[in-house]
């Protein structure tokens, strides 16, 4: 009796929540941090931005691959230890891309970063399911991914910040040492369960899911959605450069505008799927999305510097509002056509997502190169186009057999 009141009392607990959500904090300030230090670090390694963006490709390209597959290597090694040596590995990579002196360190650096990251979210996700009774599990899995939200409002303009006034090579040194308190902290506080029990999904078994058509148009919105965003979102620093005239410091502010937009898309996105449904909620992001990236190609084409700072600086408020607004309510979609398989079609989400957002920043280099940050915004417009295109069609897909009875 003693052992199963302490059990159940030790599942009433979120303490697990907020220990793993330190990792996740560490993920997200690192993925994201990244993006507005281009030019530095381009002025450093002497290689144009164009290129450097290829640092967020790979490691988006690596992380859509290898999430999945890792976690099936993985599935049967015991969750604390796997999750422990996994934010270690975290932790050397970004010492090594504080190291490097060259391109060829920080691109190996990033791709082990990758896959590191691909696997802690998942198995972190899988373990809190083990963890914590159900009726708090929800609260439990917001606690954890919310440390991404965090770092999107918090960890991104402060790395950026960091990253002007002391070097880009230092932000990785302070995620480094986030990761290694993480570490700590997992080890010391995270109760023991192997896990082994939770069921992993072959690769088999996810193919069959995304073959079923109502689950794969969702999971081409997810893609089309992250194309559309980090095409212009890679190069948003050469963009505030040449189109608003603003330095390091400057883009480190409008770097943080979008953060809190970000982070109030997120809470905003899941207030109004609770109130309207998910499926206004992704037609009005997406379409405020292909509106704002309008808006930035006008100023880019139209508008002098000193007339384009404060709309550029509205506009990329709305842009993180629209397009984290969408991300919850279209999981909430993808949750009610892929029953009765809704963790595989969640995790397989997140593949399509971070493939959108390696082939978007390939887009984006090659548009930069040949044609210019006034043109980045083209191929926003096209992929949420696209996007909202898809989400129109799914949704009359599935009225339809109703208005037909």
């Amino acid at each position: 009796m003693t052992s199963i009141s302490s059990e159940r009392a030790a599942g009433q607990s979120l303490a697990p929540a907020y220990i793993m959500a330190l990792g996740t904090f560490a993920i997200g300030t690192e993925g994201f941090m990244i993006v507005p230090l281009l030019p530095e670090m381009g002025e450093d390694l002497s290689l144009p931005v164009s290129e450097l963006g290829s640092l967020v490709t790979v490691f988006t390209l690596t992380l859509a691959i290898t999430s999945p597959l890792l976690t099936i290597l993985f599935g049967r090694v015991d969750r604390k230890r796997l999750l422990v040596l996994t934010m270690a590995a975290f932790a050397l990579a970004n010492l090594v891309a504080w190291a490097s002196q060259g391109y060829w360190g920080i691109f190996s650096a990033r791709v082990l970063l990758a896959m590191a990251a691909g696997l802690y979210t998942p198995n972190a996700n899988a373990l809190m399911g083990a963890l914590v009774v159900p009726e708090k599990r929800g609260r439990a899995l917001a606690i954890l991914n919310g440390g991404l939200t965090i770092a999107i409002a918090i960890g991104l303009p402060i790395g950026s910040l960091v990253g002007n006034a002391l070097g880009w090579r230092v932000t990785f040194l302070g995620v480094a040492a986030l990761s290694i308190i993480a570490v700590v902290a997992l080890v010391a506080k995270l109760p023991r369960t192997d896990g082994t029990e939770m069921r992993i999904a072959s690769v088999a078994e996810r193919l069959a899911i995304v073959k079923r058509p109502q689950v794969f148009r969702e999971l081409a919105v997810i893609f089309f959605w992250a194309l559309g965003t980090y095409s212009v979102w890679t190069y948003i620093a050469p963009y505030l450069n040449q189109v608003d005239g603003l330095g390091p410091n400057g883009i480190s502010a409008v770097v943080s505008v979008w953060g809190i937009g970000a982070a109030i898309g997120i809470v905003l996105g899941g207030t109004l799927n609770d109130l309207m449904g998910a499926r206004p909620v992704v037609a009005a992001s997406l379409i405020l999305a292909v509106l704002v990236f309008v808006s930035l190609i006008f100023f880019a084409r139209v508008l002098t510097p000193d007339q384009a700072i404060v709309p550029t600086v509205i506009a990329v408020a709305f842009w993180g509002i629209a397009i984290w607004a969408f991300y919850p309510a279209q999981i909430a979609t993808l949750i009610q056509v892929g029953q009765p398989a809704v963790p595989i079609a969640v995790s397989l989400s997140t593949s399509f997502m971070y493939l959108g957002f390696a082939v978007g920043s390939a887009i984006g280099s090659v548009v930069l190169s040949r044609g210019g940050v006034g043109d980045l915004g083209i191929t926003g417009v096209i992929g949420e186009g696209i996007a909202l295109l898809i989400a129109t069609y799914a949704s009359a897909r599935i009225r339809q057999p109703r208005s037909a009875t």
